[in-house]
């Protein structure tokens, strides 16, 4: 297929390169990029606390921060006049409203007139408040807070933002599935303080609902205060605790308990230029992801150090956040880190991998953390066979409902530890549930679309090249490759390139080839590398990914994936990891051979 020295030259550095990137303790941490979404939800929330607070000395480092974030914002204006999420994405409404409510609250207005003149125009280009609301349709996880953002500024009327009932946060966690929330699982923080952030500047209508909210003032807001972590930062995550922070500081709580904590963790986020990342790190996800990628080519990865580190992550309490059970693991070390599929099925791989080296403790006590991440994964996977991120039940919004690739992941950790979680029975019929829900979401093209992960150049920012391709991953585990599902997604994939022969968007006339699709795509075909017509597209594929590496361009990441509602991002490790898979697979192949 390509010419073996190239092939394995290009492996072994990328490789190399993957290995380098471990820190001292053994593990990877990664680097998410600089948001301009988080930097404005950071400056907002700063400003205010340092035009309410009664603190001199935090009214000076929120005027000091804020400042920063300023100039961080005005450097990081596209030539559309808006702003994107990333230093690499297009402009879109929602960062480009939020960054224009950061330079009012934060004093920017007068010294920059014209970028803000640029933003209004390229507002109302887009349509301006409707064209919002639009974007992220019934789920107020998003649209409510910006509109927030935008009121607190005094861009938006307060009748603008729709009322969020925060007074459901005092019931038990357990019963808010049952309420159908506006809002998904994980944003309940923002429902408490932005509903209460509106129930302050605009008073119910209606007197019972006002009395039935201010009564709940009190006991929704020491609910929020149990679910902040020590960190302060609420799943870890700069704009949700920007959100809370400003809310609170604008309706006279910037000195309460939460508001000090969630200042101290904007605090120790900001990065030296004055930007912040969407997200302390995802260090767990990015470790699991890279030794799953580093024993692609052998299976094996030997002793890499990072096994405690990995086991020392699983929770092991009922999470005040989610309520989840113990036994899942999060994406991050850090505290606000919340249990997820993903992230727990991930780390049931590595571990797969990591005990085949490991000592005869390690392996006992993997076995046994093991077995309660399978019956967590178990638990939690929906009536409709899928596995949905956080929270069983809830799906009214998207991002609570089962997902293709969160239930492939979850799918291949079972295939990875049959026999160490509870009865067979119920494992074969979780597993085969499993795939009749991935049967019944695949599309007449034979594509999956995923969860979490977008393309910025799809028209629906979606990203089926990385959904397909990772539900293809569970189809080869457990010897399914052959099947028409299977099958008729390779079709798909192979037809889906870029006309220079790498994968994008999955639109082959859109868009550009990256580094990460055409990886995960190339990882994907590589399950059925006998098959004529797929070794034919391996073999231009590989060209590409192999000239990637030779010129160093598979260190430089692009935008990818969804993070609460549409929201970008990208991981300086992605493109790393995806290749050494990629390679390492192909290496394996032409071994095999």
């Amino acid at each position: 297929m390509i010419d073996p020295h190239r092939l394995q030259l290009a492996y072994q550095t990328a490789r190399r390169d993957l290995l380098a990137q471990r820190c001292d303790a053994g593990h990877w941490l990664g680097r998410l990029s600089s948001s301009a979404l988080a930097t404005a939800t950071a400056t907002s929330a700063l400003a205010l606390v340092a035009e309410h607070s009664t603190d001199e000395s935090r009214r000076r480092a929120g005027r000091e921060l804020a400042a920063q974030g300023v100039a961080s914002l005005a450097a990081a204006q596209n030539d559309d006049g808006g702003w994107g999420d990333t230093g690499r994405s297009a402009s879109n409404i929602a960062t480009t409203m939020l960054a224009q409510a950061a330079l009012h609250l934060a004093g920017g207005a007068e010294g920059h007139a014209g970028a803000l003149a640029r933003a209004q125009a390229y507002i109302e280009r887009q349509g301006g408040t409707e064209a919002l609301r639009r974007r992220y349709g019934v789920d107020k996880t998003f649209a409510v807070p910006i509109l927030t953002n935008g009121a607190l500024a005094g861009l938006v009327s307060w009748r603008e933002v729709a009322p969020l009932p925060f007074e459901a946060a005092a019931l038990p966690f357990r019963l808010l599935r049952w309420l159908r929330l506006p809002v998904v699982s994980y944003a309940v923080p923002a429902l408490v303080a932005i509903g209460q952030a509106r129930f302050f500047h605009q008073r119910p209508r209606n007197p019972l609902t006002w009395l039935v909210r201010r009564c709940s003032v009190g006991p929704s807001l020491r609910a929020l205060q149990r679910m902040q972590p020590a960190s302060g930062g609420y799943l870890e995550a700069i704009p949700l605790t920007s959100f809370v922070v400003m809310s609170l500081a604008a309706t006279g709580r910037a000195d309460h308990p939460v508001t000090r904590r969630g200042m101290r963790f904007l605090l120790d986020s900001v990065r030296d230029d004055g930007s912040w990342p969407i997200d302390t790190n995802l260090a767990t996800w990015n470790t699991t992801l890279s030794v799953q990628a580093l024993a692609a080519a052998t299976g094996e990865v030997g002793a890499l150090g990072c096994t405690d580190w990995l086991l020392d992550c699983q929770h092991d309490e009922r999470h005040p956040f989610t309520n989840a059970a113990p036994g899942g693991w999060g994406w991050s070390d850090a505290g606000g880190a919340v249990p997820d599929a993903d992230d727990t099925a991930g780390a049931l791989l590595a571990l797969a991998v990591l005990e085949k080296s490991a000592s005869q403790s390690r392996r006992e006590r993997s076995h046994a953390e093991a077995a309660g991440g399978i019956q967590w994964l178990l638990d939690l996977q929906n009536r409709d066979g899928g596995w949905p991120t956080f929270c069983r039940g809830w799906g009214k919004l998207p991002f609570d409902r089962s997902g293709a690739d969160l239930t492939a992941h979850a799918l291949r950790a079972l295939a990875a530890w049959q026999g160490a979680g509870p009865s067979a029975e119920r494992m074969d019929a979780a597993i085969a549930a499993g795939f009749d829900f991935l049967a019944k979401h695949q599309r007449p093209d034979g594509s999956w679309v995923p969860l979490w992960f977008g393309n910025q150049h799809h028209p629906d920012e979606e990203n089926p090249v990385y959904g397909t391709a990772r539900v293809l991953l569970a189809y080869r585990d457990f010897g399914k490759i052959d099947s028409d599902a299977a099958q008729r997604a390779l079709r798909w994939l192979r037809a889906s390139r870029c006309v220079d022969g790498g994968w994008g968007c999955g639109l082959p006339d859109r868009g550009a080839s990256t580094v990460e699709e055409t990886a995960v795509a190339l990882e994907a075909l590589l399950s059925d590398p006998k098959n004529p017509a797929v070794r034919a597209v391996l073999s231009e594929g590989l060209q590409w990914l192999v000239c990637c590496v030779e010129q160093g361009r598979h260190r430089e990441p692009a935008p990818i994936g969804f993070y609460f509602a549409k929201l970008w991002y990208y991981e300086c490790l992605y493109p790393m990891i995806f290749t050494v898979a990629a390679l390492g697979r192909a290496v394996q192949a032409l071994d095999q051979s």
